[in-house]
């Protein structure tokens, strides 16, 4: 078997001053015999002419061809850092790819190709694959590639033009600004034709009453062949209403025929346009000048839902439901809060304090005065860099004439005040230094996040220029009124009342801000051109630790290497050691978070449309997209406003729970946390707790032992490495519990492209671990009433794991049975019985004990003891769940809990006594693997398998999945391993197939669907959810030149950038992942309707995607209405619904077909057209 080529050296990575005069830190090369010990955690070799690529496909193993090319190009000029687990991986799996590869041919969907009855679907059977060469498949496409190539280079430059226009205006800079626009309609190769551009000039010109500029540049847009928008019109207006002019009268009069020539009345302009600062009133005035009796008619808001899941829910007339905050805070104090709130806001950051254990003793204040000192310094060494370069740039960009008039940063870089971007390099100066030696994402994501903070401070220095954050919170302080009083009018929930409220604010500019948007490459130029004063200019002293020693030596206080991870070579930056070290050392009392980390002091802003919801002024996405997926956000903004009202209430209701924290809980887990952490609690221990050995290396050492010390060192730093970054993880959830411990919050929500909904603050959420959970209880509680004790008993009996198969009524119990263990796991939960640390989730079970303790000793009784506690109902195998009801499966509906049984079915013992009876079938014949594997068929082995196989896991996958859980049996023979999962793999597929005998039928038709619509049409796979969200699938394969977002070796900006509905599918990837997206997205949806009707219910609820939380006295309601909304959801025709949507979408019609086409063509549409009909 082949073994990648041990390497016996590395290459120290040195940063000296020598080398680091240049505009980036570089990696200066030593003597090969050195070892590295700055990038020590790494196997180092030594590649030529290695590709650097922002993403790579990523690929679990090598062929032993690529291993050999490895070796092939030894000989070394780019410093590559290989992972020893991936060499691990591929001493382990070798030559199993070609055996791999068999087994996914033989898995091709032959089934539902079998099914296709056409003499064209008979050849697609016979030869499996129709071969279609490049212009074949250019012929295919809906959209030509020429045709694509040209719309992406125009959409890229507009939106580039119109975000560089945008800023030029607000910077003043409205003769720069003319003078680009002028540059790319006369002398660039790709056309100007977006009205957009147009528009963000007219704003300046109308701002500063420039009427002639405005009228010159709308004959150029005339002559341009480009419409005018009825913003044209509204800054038209406003540049002759704020002009000197003396005629204005004349130029209204034909401004408003032009107007009407277009179509546009003019109360359009009033209900249409989304106004800034006073441009409404002005414009209004205007008009009346020579329409004295005008008046705007604003027609109330459509508050209602179109569609037939929920369109119900439109005759409630008067809910009187209770909010859910009712009785913990008053209005007077949530006002205070929405200060504090929009105060951190501002600030962007918030400081929260450590709950690290660590005494200021001489050393660590010693360490503490250096960080101060040094921090101080370069405050003013950035402020003078940052001037010295931006003076550098314009100076560049007057004397460079080629380089007047282009695209490029200066404009961003003079948004803010100087002390502004100070601010920014020194935040990420301190998460560099207290986080890239254990972390650190490669460059071109540094520069983006760095420049993405210019941009929120821009906008929110832009809201509250525009008077925007004055009429928010006038409409936040009526809204909030109605959040916690008795809501006693017709209104049903947040989004219904804050556009009610908002209607009547006419006035100023519109809450829903927006801005035009900067691009990835914009982000990414002003990011690095900050990143380089900290790369060039931000030094430490070396002597800075030793004593008696004076003479000062500065070196860069970061640098970069080029790492090799998962087959992709990254750059990235990584701090001085000593840098590292003396922030260890100095144990900073306080943890900085950006303000979109940390929870809310006050209810968020209500969804009401794309652009306004979640935080009051930070900046909130409504949905979790990559900066190149804007197919998606097209689709979105080109829906009606009403057909993502369920999807914007589902997001309010779940943000509008107030939380708090488990107080005794967070203290027993800070007290195990400060005392070393505890592995079988996972409360992670610190890196101090692996030590590390050095081995010695005698001159008779061989080369095979000196390789296997050094795997071993590299293995136990880069488990150093994992428990730093699990220890930091821990540490910023204690801390954000701990500020929050005696406060109520909110966590605001959004989705993904699927609709799969999350917190937005990362680090304290429900959405999170077993800790993370325990840490969390409702801020509202609720008498337990007659049940409400049983469903806590119940609760924590579930938690355990110990009686899946069994009923409810054994399960109460056996609740019963143990309640001195409970009780005693409450008293003492470090000194007793210890009963529930056994169990599978130990810190909420122990939270448990301690609601089920606290309620037994309830003065007036269990009954009407006041509970915060959430109970869980999770969903059995929640994918299978969708799969069985789509395809009406009945065998595997009851094994999935979707049929009545008197006992819970558990569809992983199920499939695992399938398993073991064909094993033992197996062993009775004689087969050796079968006969191994006597005993070790356990549920917790395959249950990974088995849970992922509706989300669309492959062989080896799932392989990986088995293998892991067979290496963590003590007593299963490690040598039989790999075979025995390979074995079981393919029982466990096969045993599915008997239990679901739909469900790989459902499977195979949305597969091979994604990858005709992909390979033939040339397009991304898009659907609609039941509840109306559009879906986009954002995997296409970007050309090296759009894919190139990374910054420019100059301060211009490159003009064309990466956009996924400009560019090929990426086929893979919209076939494998087609499956899984649309049962998340029907997972959603369910979630989704049982939110909306819980909130009408009146009862708490919150969701972890398939499991759903209440208070334990409404759990029969949430029970009940969980039942009749997945019933609701699926008594719709889905899969007919989708089948006639990408009929309508994907197909070819008849008169597409062409008698002088290939065969292969005309086949191709043929079989296309057939397929997506059959379900």
């Amino acid at each position: 078997q082949k073994r990648i080529k041990k390497k016996l050296y590395t290459e120290l990575l040195e940063v000296s001053e020598d080398n680091a005069s240049e505009r980036r830190t570089k990696v200066k090369k030593i003597n090969a015999t050195n070892l590295s010990r700055l990038q020590g955690d790494n196997f180092i070799a030594s590649v030529n002419d290695v590709h650097l690529q922002e993403d790579f496909p990523s690929s679990t193993d090598l062929e032993e061809p690529e291993v050999k090319q490895i070796e092939a190009l030894t000989n070394g000029k780019v410093n590559i850092a290989f992972d020893i687990e991936e060499v691990e991986e591929m001493e382990l799996i070798g030559n199993e790819t070609n055996e791999l590869t068999e087994e996914i041919k033989l898995d091709r969907n032959e089934a539902i190709r079998n099914s296709l009855s056409t003499p064209a679907a008979s050849d697609h059977k016979k030869t499996k694959k129709l071969t279609l060469n490049s212009k074949m498949r250019e012929a295919l496409s809906k959209v030509k590639y020429s045709e694509l190539d040209t719309a992406g280079k125009e959409r890229s430059l507009a939106t580039l033009l119109t975000a560089y226009i945008d800023v030029c205006v607000n910077c003043g800079f409205l003769n720069r600004a003319w003078a680009t626009l002028n540059n790319y309609l006369n002398n660039g190769d790709v056309k100007v034709n977006d009205g957009r551009v147009f528009d963000a000039l007219f704003s300046g010109y109308a701002k500063s009453g420039k009427i002639e500029k405005l009228l010159e540049l709308w004959k150029i847009m005339h002559t341009a062949k480009i419409k005018p928008s009825i913003l044209s019109f509204v800054y038209r207006l406003e540049g002759i209403a704020r002009s000197s002019k003396h005629d204005k009268d004349v130029l209204l009069n034909t401004t408003l025929r032009n107007m009407f020539d277009e179509g546009i009345s003019i109360n359009k302009l009033f209900t249409d346009t989304k106004w800034k600062g006073d441009t409404r009133e002005v414009v209004l005035e205007a008009i009346r000048a020579v329409r004295p009796n005008f008046k705007p008619s604003m027609s109330k808001p459509d508050l209602n839902y179109s569609n037939p899941l929920v369109n119900h829910l439109n005759k409630i007339q008067n809910s009187n439901l209770i909010s859910p905050a009712n009785g913990l805070i008053c209005i007077d104090e949530l006002r205070l809060l929405f200060h504090e709130q929009l105060k951190r806001e501002k600030e962007l950051y918030v400081q929260v304090r450590s709950v690290e254990r660590s005494q200021a003793t001489e050393l660590v204040t010693a360490y503490r005065n250096k960080v101060a000192a040094l921090q101080s310094n370069w405050e003013k060494i950035i402020v003078d860099a940052f001037q010295r370069d931006l003076a550098g740039l314009n100076s560049f960009h007057h004397n460079v004439r080629r380089c007047c008039y282009q695209l490029n940063i200066y404009p961003y870089l003079t948004l803010l005040d100087k002390h502004e971007y100070k601010d920014i390099i020194m935040n990420e100066i301190r998460k560099l230094a207290e986080g890239s030696d254990a972390y650190c994402p490669n460059v071109s994501i540094l520069y983006k996040e760095l420049g993405n903070q210019v941009r929120i401070r821009y906008e929110n220095k832009l809201k509250s220029d525009d008077g925007l954050l004055n009429k928010l919170k006038g409409v936040y302080f009526e809204y909030s009124r109605w959040y916690i009083g008795p809501r006693t009018d017709n209104c049903i929930n947040g989004r219904q009342k804050w556009k009610t409220i908002s209607h009547k604010y006419q006035k100023g500019p519109s809450l829903e801000f927006e801005n035009a948007p900067w691009p990835s490459n914009v982000l990414i130029c002003i990011g690095k051109f900050l990143y380089n004063i900290i790369m060039r200019d931000i030094k430490i002293d070396v002597n800075i630790l030793r004593k008696n020693i004076n003479n000062e030596r500065l070196l860069p206080a970061f640098y970069t290497v080029y790492k090799y991870s998962n087959h992709t070579v990254k750059e990235e930056v990584k701090a001085h050691p000593l840098l590292a070290r003396l922030f260890r050392g100095a144990c900073l009392p306080f943890l900085t978070f950006n303000v979109a980390e940390v929870p809310m002091v006050v209810p968020p802003v209500p969804w009401t449309s794309l652009h306004s919801g979640g935080y009051i002024i930070a900046k909130t996405n409504f949905m979790r997209l990559p900066y190149q997926a804007v197919l998606q956000w097209e689709r979105l903004n080109n829906l009606p406003n009403s057909q993502l009202y369920p999807c914007f209430d589902s997001l309010n209701q779940l943000g509008s729970i107030p939380w708090k924290v488990n107080v005794p809980v967070l203290d027993l887990i800070i007290q195990i946390f400060n005392d070393g952490g505890n592995s079988k609690l996972a409360i992670p221990e610190p890196p101090s707790a692996c030590p590390f050995q050095e081995s010695e290396i005698h001159p008779a050492t061989t080369k095979e032992e000196k390789y296997q010390a050094y795997k071993k060192r590299m293995l136990i730093r880069r488990k150093r490495a994992e428990m730093y970054s699990l220890w930091c993880d821990a540490l910023y959830k204690l801390s954000l519990a701990n500020h929050f411990r005696d406060k109520i919050f909110w966590l605001p929500h959004n989705m993904d492209f699927r609709g799969r909904v999350y917190p937005c603050p990362p680090h304290l959420n429900h959405l999170s671990s077993d800790m993370s959970r325990s840490l969390l209880c409702f801020a509202k509680g609720e008498p337990l009433g007659k049940k409400g004790l049983e469903w806590l008993k119940i609760h924590v009996v579930n938690l355990t794991g110990l009686k899946k198969r069994d009923s409810i009524a054994e399960r109460l119990a056996y609740g019963n049975s143990i309640l001195p263990l409970i009780i005693d796991s409450a008293e003492n939960p470090l000194n007793g019985k210890k009963w529930w640390m056994e169990s599978e989730e130990p810190w909420q079970t122990l939270a448990g004990c301690m609601e089920i303790r606290n309620a037994l000793q309830c003065p007036e009784g269990s009954e009407n003891y006041i509970s915060h506690f959430p109970i869980h109902q999770d969903g059995s195998c929640n994918g299978l769940q969708h799969y069985a009801a789509l395809g009406r499966d009945t065998a595997g509906a009851y094994s999935v809990n979707l049929s009545p049984c008197e006992k819970p079915q558990d569809v992983y013992s199920c499939v695992a006594a399938l398993v073991e009876r064909e094993r033992n079938n197996d062993a009775t014949a004689g087969i050796k693997i079968a006969q191994v594997l006597e005993g070790f068929v356990k549920r917790k082995v395959i249950k990974q398998t088995v849970m992922t196989t509706v989300y669309g896991v492959t062989r080896f996958g799932a392989r990986l999945q088995i293998a892991k859980q067979l290496k963590d049996i003590d007593d299963f023979p490690k040598e039989y391993v790999w075979q025995a999962s390979t074995y079981l793999v393919a029982k466990t597929f096969a045993s599915l197939r008997e239990m679901f005998s739909s469900t790989r039928e459902i499977q195979d038709w949305l597969t091979e669907s994604a990858r005709l619509i992909s390979q033939i049409c040339g397009l991304n796979v898009e659907y609609i959810t039941p509840l109306g969200l559009p879906v986009v699938q954002p995997y296409s394969r970007f050309s090296k030149v759009s894919a190139n977002n990374k910054a420019s070796t100059t301060s211009n900006i490159n003009c064309h950038y990466g956009m996924d509905m400009f560019e090929r599918p990426n086929v893979m990837k919209q076939r494998n992942a087609f499956p899984p997206n649309y049962i998340h997205s029907l997972d959603s949806t369910h979630m989704m309707l049982t939110s909306l009707h819980c909130e009408q219910a009146g009862i708490t609820f919150v969701s972890v995607h398939d499991c759903f939380w209440t208070h334990p006295n409404t759990v029969h309601i949430m029970n009940k209405i969980c039942r009749e909304q997945f019933v609701s959801l699926h008594s719709q025709p889905i899969l007919s619904n989708l089948s006639k949507f990408l009929v309508e979408k994907y197909s070819y019609s008849e008169s597409d077909d062409d008698l002088y086409e290939p065969v292969n063509i005309t086949t191709a549409k043929h079989n296309l057209n057939i397929f997506l009909r059959q379900i």
